[in-house]
């Protein structure tokens, strides 16, 4: 394999790479072995400090920069995220463990994100307004909103970042982001590529540390003017609730638990094969991943012995090593948290069909797992699990999987498999959810909404919706004299 050397990873802040004011660091471990491989720099609220004020200079300077110019600046950091895009990838399944190929994947389409942001940019208009005096002209004018502060988790480094870092710029907002203690290495290595592409310094920073304590301080501060959020439900909540209570926007991407919904007509090889890739992609620590699977009854067995077959034909292992298709989890937390809702199925009265179990001793390794026959009251049925574990149950009718899907208080990402139209049309207007993939694993390019709704929060993080939440209206009214 080979493996590059990790950094030790820094503060941006102003331009300039740091360490922090105090000198303190986090240890970075690798999650295939549990091995420490590096140590990020842990912020304090001095380096907050000059990192808010540095966030203010630079949106004084960018907000000024021509859209046009802007485009070309990101355009010019999408070139070298291409350019790195192995280096940085490495580095990813280095300290998160997702397989080599998953990684160059969410790193090559940041590279797209960005482009298509940026020359989306160039589209943010006002209007003209008739006015009701013949002397008078009325004009509406989109101006960015200010510095952003955003918080976003370890499970895809970079994608959760770049959807709200091109969104910000091209905007003409400047942007500083508490990434993830546990897999800094790959946001620094994107948040490079924007200061050497040239973006005025302060436009973009990156700070580690206490989540609590540094989400609290940027968020009450009056250089804050727009935060948002990648999380979990709860966390979400408190943090829009601070957000509201000192009037900043916020764009809130939260927990989700994705209903797939396979009707008696669908193509049972082809739900299976491509619903069930994309359960076990990045160990399903994914906000979008399938989850909850609703199968008719007259289909039932077959599509359970399909999903099982192809669970049991992931390689796992780390990252790195050629051939792996599943990683380790992230971090032993989640390896816990697997245990405890297979044992919680198990008692439920749910069958494990395969897995089940973590695997050796060293690394945060745990086996594909299919759950057949699973109750409503299991765990798994009702929170997100956030692992590589497929539940799966039966229906009689498209009404009670309808009913089930919508159960929950969650409504991100949904699924469904069907060769009729009439069902697709039932599924489009009655599923309660932000997204919807009929026939098709999830795939959201930069120019398609990605958000949920009830508690899995609200605005958008892709398409021309996601600008706006970047953007407040000026109404400009000018009588001639």
């Amino acid at each position: 394999m080979n493996i590059p050397v990790y950094p030790d990873v820094q503060l941006l802040i102003a331009g300039e790479w740091s360490q922090a004011v105090d000198g303190r660091t986090i240890d970075v471990l690798n999650p295939a072995t549990g091995e420490p491989i590096g140590k990020v720099a842990h912020a304090g609220i001095a380096d907050l400090d000059r990192a808010l004020a540095a966030a203010q200079q630079g949106f004084e300077k960018w907000r000024r920069v021509p859209a046009a110019e802007r485009a070309t600046v990101m355009r010019r950091a999408a070139g070298l995220v291409r350019e790195r895009a192995e280096d940085i990838a490495r580095l990813m399944t280095m300290e998160q463990g997702k397989p080599l190929a998953e990684s160059k994947i969410e790193v090559s389409s940041a590279a797209d994100i960005i482009e298509w942001f940026a020359d989306e940019g160039m589209r943010v208009y006002g209007r003209v307004v008739p006015a009701r005096n013949p002397n008078a002209q009325q004009l509406v004018i989109k101006d960015p909103v200010g510095p952003v502060a955003a918080f976003t988790p370890w499970n895809f480094p970079v994608n959760q970042i770049v959807r709200k870092l091109s969104a910000a710029l091209a905007s003409g907002c400047s942007f500083l982001v508490k990434a993830p203690e546990e897999t800094p290495a790959s946001p620094a290595g994107l948040l490079q590529a924007f200061v050497d592409a040239g973006v005025p310094a302060g436009t973009v920073g990156l700070v580690y540390g206490n989540p609590a304590e540094i989400s609290e301080y940027l968020i009450k501060h009056p250089v804050i003017r727009k935060v948002t959020f990648t999380g979990s439900t709860p966390v979400g909540k408190q943090l829009a609730a601070l957000a509201g209570a000192h009037m900043k926007r916020s764009t809130m991407e939260l927990g989700g638990h994705a209903p797939v919904i396979v009707a008696a007509d669908a193509d049972i090889a082809l739900a299976a094969k491509v619903i069930g890739s994309a359960k076990f992609r990045n160990a399903g620590q994914v906000c979008i991943s399938p989850t909850r699977f609703l199968v008719h009854n007259s289909i039932r067995d077959e599509f359970a012995q399909a999903f099982v077959a192809l669970a049991q034909g992931q390689k796992v292992g780390d990252g790195l090593a050629q051939g792996t298709t599943l990683g380790p989890l992230a971090n032993a937390r989640r390896v816990a948290a697997m245990e405890r809702i297979v044992a919680n199925a198990r008692e439920s009265g749910a069958k494990v069909a395969t897995g089940g179990e973590r695997i050796g001793t060293h690394g945060n390794f745990f086996a594909p797992t299919v759950l057949t026959d699973v109750p409503l009251e299991a765990s798994v049925f009702n929170d997100e699990p956030f692992g590589p574990i497929a539940a799966i149950r039966g229906f009689d009718t498209l009404d009670e999987a309808i009913g089930e899907a919508n159960r929950l208080p969650y409504g991100l990402a949904s699924y469904a498999f069907t060769r009729s139209l009439a069902n697709v049309h039932q599924l489009t207007q009655r599923i309660q959810a932000g997204m919807l993939f009929i026939n098709q694993a999830a795939l959201v390019p930069a120019e398609m909404p990605f958000g949920g709704v009830k508690d899995s929060g609200y605005g958008s993080e892709g398409g021309p919706e996601a600008l706006e939440a970047y953007l407040q209206s000026k109404s400009v009214t000018i009588t001639m004299i």
